[in-house]
Parts: structure tokens; C-alpha cells; sequence
């Protein structure tokens, strides 16, 4: 009966496919495409627990909302670090994107860190059924990276794609519809973030928040000096007078500021190709590997990467949308990409 009933609900619903990232949340609707693209933030009221806002509009909250009202990110390092308040933020979400029809239950594929633990997938899949979801899918996300690239992740060659979102960098070599060498590092963009805030205060003396950083890493960090020096206004707090204060950082400086983790970035790479066997290496070595995610429009990132282990790199076509756009593809034939989803939620 249970089975009847799902196969009914499939008829009046439509499968979604989310990327549930720690800095933005991509929703995917099955013959319509991306319909939602929000920040990863929820305003919670504390006295009653109500929601505030979601989205661009909780964003816009961060740093100051009053004592009765927290902006919150309920994500840290790609995984679910504070469960009722992510599944309260789903549920706003699926609401947006649900239009109120009469039966909304939908199929949902999910991408999580390729390294998370057993009970963290278990937690994802739970917030999802909690939120309103029918089914419950898992894929790791360099494996929809690569989907979303462009990547032919069945062929029996080494593919390699460095996934740098706002928790993590996925970093993974699949070959034959499978992930042969993978690792999940937490030096991604909130890292960057932090970085510059502690660089901005100790070399500036000006306090700075991290949407602030986030600006500057958009509009001036380079992971590779450059001829051309850019500068960037910025408006913090003094620390030694306690007063506003406008200062003007370049690209060079941000550049110094990031290197350290732009750095453990690249050297994971090298590590996971000295793991990756010789063939699939030899292919990897002809064809390049490619750099997706928010972290790859790091200015010179390509660069500086190929320079360091001597390989191709190349930017997959709009990086920020590169998972959500390969769990699209998985949804539109379902049963070609089935094999690459990690076992349903009746498996755990």
C-alpha cells in the first residue's frame, strides 16, 4: 500500500534536486530547471521560534538584527551543524518553490560532502523527510560537479574535478560511473572569509565582518601576484579608536592573505594524484582537471594550480551552478544516472 501510495504521490509532484551548500542553497525542478538560489541563512525569532526570513532576505540580517532575532547559518563545513533550524529552513524553501499545490511530496536528490559520516547522511535525509519530501536520495557532491561539468563520469578514463564551495573542497578522480580517489577539505570559502578578516585587522586595524570579507574575496582575492595591483574600499571599525573607519586593501595584499590555504588546496591535489593509479593519472594528465564551485572564479586560481603540478586546469562553465545543474541532468534520466546515487534512504 505504502508503494501504491508513493507511486500516486509521484503523479502530482514534481522531483526536486537541491544543493544543500554552507553558503547557498540551489533547488532544481525537473523540466523547469533551477528555481531557486538563495544564502544558505535563516532569521530566527528566540522567543517564540518563528522565522523571520530566509534566504537573500536573512542575509541581509547577518551582523544586525536586534537581541530577539538571530541570523543564523545553519551549515558549517558542508554538513548540518544545527538540525531544527535547517529543516525549518527547508521547509520555507520548498514552500517557495512548491506554489501551494494540492500534492507537493516531492522525489528529492541531495548532494553531500563526499567525506561526511554515516550518521551526518542519515541527518540530511531526516531534515528532507521532515521537510515535506517523499523519497530521500544521496549524491556525493564531486560526483555531481562532475555531472554538471560536462564530464563523462561512465567512460573508462581518469576524470578530475576540484569542487571549491563554501565549506569544502571536494576534491575526486572517477572513472566507469564511480569515485576512485576522494577527499573533503575544510579549507574552502568561509576559510578564505576568515582569512581576510584576520589579516584586514591585524595589518589594518579594522574590524570587519565576514560579508564584508566576502566582498573583498569577490572583487579583488587572486591566488597568482598580478601585473595589474587592484584596490578595494572597505568600511570597518577602528580598533584602536572604536570609530568607523574607510580603508583601501589591493589584490596584492588579499593575495598574501589567502596564500596559506590557497596553498592546502593545491597540495591536496598533488596528494590525491599520487594516490590515483598510473592509468587513470596518464588520462588526467592529457585532458586536465577541472575547478568548479564558488572557489574556482578566485582570480589566477587556475593558474596557480596547473603551475604547481604541471597539469591542464581548466573553470567548468558557471562554476556556482555546477552541482545543482548535474543533479538536474540525473533527474532528467534518472535511470541512466540511478547507478551513481549513494543507496536510499530504505538502506540505512
Amino acid at each position: 500500500m505504502k508503494i501504491s501510495i508513493n507511486r500516486l504521490l509521484g503523479f502530482f509532484s514534481e522531483d526536486i534536486g537541491v544543493d544543500l551548500g554552507t553558503a547557498n542553497t540551489l533547488f532544481y525542478v525537473k523540466h523547469k530547471g533551477i528555481v531557486l538560489n538563495e544564502p544558505t541563512v535563516i532569521a530566527i525569532n528566540n522567543k517564540n521560534k518563528s522565522v523571520c526570513a530566509v534566504g537573500n532576505n536573512a542575509k541581509k540580517m547577518i551582523g544586525k538584527t536586534p537581541k530577539n532575532i538571530d541570523a543564523l547559518r545553519p551549515l558549517k563545513d558542508g554538513v548540518i551543524a544545527d538540525y531544527e533550524v535547517t529543516e525549518k529552513m527547508l521547509k520555507e524553501f520548498f514552500k517557495i518553490v512548491s506554489k501551494k499545490k494540492l500534492f507537493t511530496n516531492p522525489r528529492v536528490v541531495i548532494c553531500v560532502p563526499a567525506g561526511v559520516t554515516q550518521v551526518e547522511k542519515r541527518a540530511v535525509m531526516d531534515v528532507a523527510k521532515e521537510a515535506g519530501s517523499r523519497e530521500v536520495y544521496l549524491i556525493e557532491e564531486p560526483m555531481a560537479a562532475a555531472i554538471g561539468a560536462g564530464l563523462d563520469i561512465f567512460e573508462p578514463h581518469g576524470n578530475m574535478i576540484v569542487d571549491i564551495g563554501g565549506g569544502t573542497t571536494e576534491i575526486a578522480v572517477i572513472s566507469l560511473g564511480g569515485v576512485v580517489q576522494t577527499h573533503s577539505l575544510r579549507v574552502a570559502g568561509d576559510k578564505l572569509d576568515d582569512a581576510i578578516v584576520e589579516y584586514v585587522k591585524k595589518k589594518h586595524n579594522l574590524l570587519i565582518g565576514n560579508k564584508t570579507a566576502e566582498d573583498i574575496k569577490v572583487n579583488v582575492a587572486t591566488a597568482e601576484k598580478d601585473d595589474k595591483e587592484i584596490f578595494y574600499e572597505v568600511r570597518g571599525r577602528n580598533i584602536l579608536s572604536g570609530l568607523p573607519r574607510n580603508i583601501k586593501v589591493s589584490s596584492k595584499e588579499i593575495g598574501e592573505a589567502i596564500s596559506d590555504l590557497v596553498y592546502r588546496i593545491v597540495e591536496e591535489v598533488h596528494v590525491i594524484l599520487e594516490k590515483t593509479p598510473p592509468e587513470l593519472s596518464a588520462d588526467i594528465y592529457q585532458k586536465g582537471l577541472v575547478l568548479a564551485g564558488g572557489g574556482a572564479l578566485i582570480k589566477n586560481l587556475d593558474k596557480k594550480i596547473s603551475q604547481e603540478i604541471e597539469i591542464p586546469v581548466l573553470v567548468a562553465e558557471n562554476p556556482l551552478e555546477c552541482v545543482v545543474t548535474g543533479i538536474g541532468k540525473l533527474l532528467e534520466d534518472f535511470e541512466y544516472y540511478k547507478g551513481v546515487l549513494i543507496s536510499p534512504e530504505t538502506d540505512y
